[in-house]
């Protein structure tokens, strides 16, 4: 039997996520900073593994957002939010993280995220 178009990017996108995710954990000391963008909005949130806990998070779609129905999935946006949430990673203490770019390529809308990030000092 044949499997739909949509079936088939859908299999190769969790594909792409497993393949990044099996080389990528976070510990206590270097958490992982998981990132995912979907049509609409952008979210990140950093993850200690090993115990099983978010650290800290982040998102675009906050509820000021909802109100204006526009997309907020694009590099203006991401370079805001990761500017954000490198300072609140800052004032928790967080120094150092792995990034888990979440299966999508390094390019656009992640890179401008991760600069952003980095730019506040923080080391992956």
């Amino acid at each position: 039997m044949r499997t739909t178009l949509l079936a088939q990017k859908a299999r190769l996108s969790q594909r792409r996520r497993w393949r990044v995710r099996k080389r990528v954990s976070g510990a206590a000391a270097r958490p992982r900073l998981a990132f995912h963008k979907s049509a609409r909005h952008l979210y990140a949130q950093v993850i200690d593994d090993l115990a099983g806990a978010t650290l800290a998070h982040a998102t675009t779609a906050t509820k000021a957002n909802a109100a204006s129905r526009r997309n907020f999935a694009n590099i203006a946006q991401a370079k805001q939010l990761g500017a954000s949430f490198g300072a609140a990673l800052k004032a928790k203490g967080i120094t150092t993280v792995v990034f888990d770019r979440g299966g999508h390529l390094y390019h656009g809308v992640v890179k401008a995220f991760a600069d952003a990030v980095r730019e506040q000092g923080i080391a992956f």
